[in-house]
């Protein structure tokens, strides 16, 4: 069997693997040929592996494939059979974080504010490509028909992973047992890689997306409608 770990970027993909390989001893595999997370911090965090076989295989598996993907609801891999886990946050927030990621290695330019504005904005107006937009990604999960998504929100992943996970699991996969380890810290991540585990908090949007990207965020009618579809509000 497989299970989807669906997300926009930066929205508690990796935090999640981590988080669930501690608590059950499992592997964790993504959709892409290449798993540049686990090539960046590091394979043993999440226990990263390559795919043992096809998506078709791994479907009709009894064992339980954990597989990460970026990618929409729509692309051809993922099967109207399929359960899966869709970790979600606030949309402004992901652009920020995706934003931060693909321009730190400019920081110490002195035009960094332009270079980060631009990423976001075209982050924001993407869609293109198999992740498309934030509003266009998290609907196509949203929009799907049998079996439903867990959905599992950002905010409750960092507040209590333990928990979460286990709820998570527990809604696709009941017959796993967790065997609990103790869990990172976000300072121990951070201190693992500082570049890809950043601030690890809500509403940084407030304070790093400018008035004018905010704006534009919101005039993408994919990312109204699922920002008012998970109750995220513009005044927050």
């Amino acid at each position: 069997m497989i299970v989807w770990l669906a997300s926009y970027p930066r929205s508690g993909n990796t935090f999640f693997r981590v988080v669930l390989h501690r608590l059950y001893r499992v592997p964790t595999y993504t959709v892409y040929d290449v798993d540049g997370v686990a090539e960046q911090i590091g394979p043993e965090l999440m226990d990263a592996r390559a795919r043992p076989a096809a998506f078709e295989q791994m479907r009709d598996s009894s064992e339980v494939f954990y597989v990460k993907t970026h990618r929409r609801r729509d692309d051809p891999v993922v099967s109207e059979q399929d359960r899966a886990i869709c970790l979600v946050r606030d949309g402004r927030d992901s652009v920020v974080s995706w934003a931060r990621l693909g321009t730190r290695h400019l920081a110490d330019q002195p035009d960094y504010a332009d270079r980060f504005a631009a990423e976001a904005r075209t982050i924001i107006t993407r869609r293109t490509g198999g992740t498309g937009g934030w509003g266009q990604n998290v609907r196509s999960w949203q929009e799907s028909t049998a079996p439903a998504p867990v959905w599992v929100r950002f905010e409750d992943l960092i507040a209590v992973p333990e928990s979460t996970v286990q709820a998570a699991v527990t809604a696709v996969a009941p017959e796993l047992t967790p065997q609990p380890a103790p869990l990172p810290s976000f300072n121990d991540l951070q201190a693992h890689d500082p570049d890809f585990f950043r601030t690890g908090t809500t509403g940084t949007h407030r304070t790093e997306l400018p008035p004018d990207l905010h704006d534009l965020f919101w005039r993408q009618p994919d990312n109204a409608e699922a920002m008012h579809h998970l109750g995220y509000r513009r005044t927050t």
